[in-house]
């Protein structure tokens, strides 16, 4: 049984511009130290990042709010290098109380545009 969907869309430049204003301050409230290596490896380090912007915040709609701190979502690669959803701390407790057992993340991204979406399931 679907949980909660969630889908966001980021204007890449948009957020690249906002990357290079605040730097590192920046990277660091949205994203785990996972994230940000994995993204520095990447010859398109802020389509990647924009990507997994998007996935945090389909997470959170699809949890039912804003209030989930940035870190508390972290896009991980999974199986066969396919994103995947980790949550931890509020964000974990929110999925439990819900009751999501399972969790489906999509990415995609070019030079203007990125796309996240997420869709929790529970067990039937």
């Amino acid at each position: 049984m679907i949980v909660g969907i969630g889908i966001e869309l980021v204007d890449v430049p948009r957020f690249e511009a906002a990357l290079e204003r605040f730097g590192e301050r920046l990277r660091r409230r949205l994203f785990t130290a996972g994230e940000r290596r994995y993204a520095a490896q990447r010859a398109h380090g802020a389509e990647s990042l924009a990507a997994r912007f998007a996935a945090k915040l389909a997470t959170r709609r699809a949890l039912g709010g804003p209030g989930l701190p940035w870190r508390d979502v972290e896009i991980v690669r999974g199986p066969e290098a396919a994103p995947a959803l980790r949550l931890h701390g509020s964000a974990a407790r929110t999925a439990r109380e819900l009751g999501v057992t399972r969790s489906s993340v999509t990415l995609s991204h070019d030079a203007a545009w990125s796309l996240g979406q997420v869709v929790l399931e529970s067990a039937p």
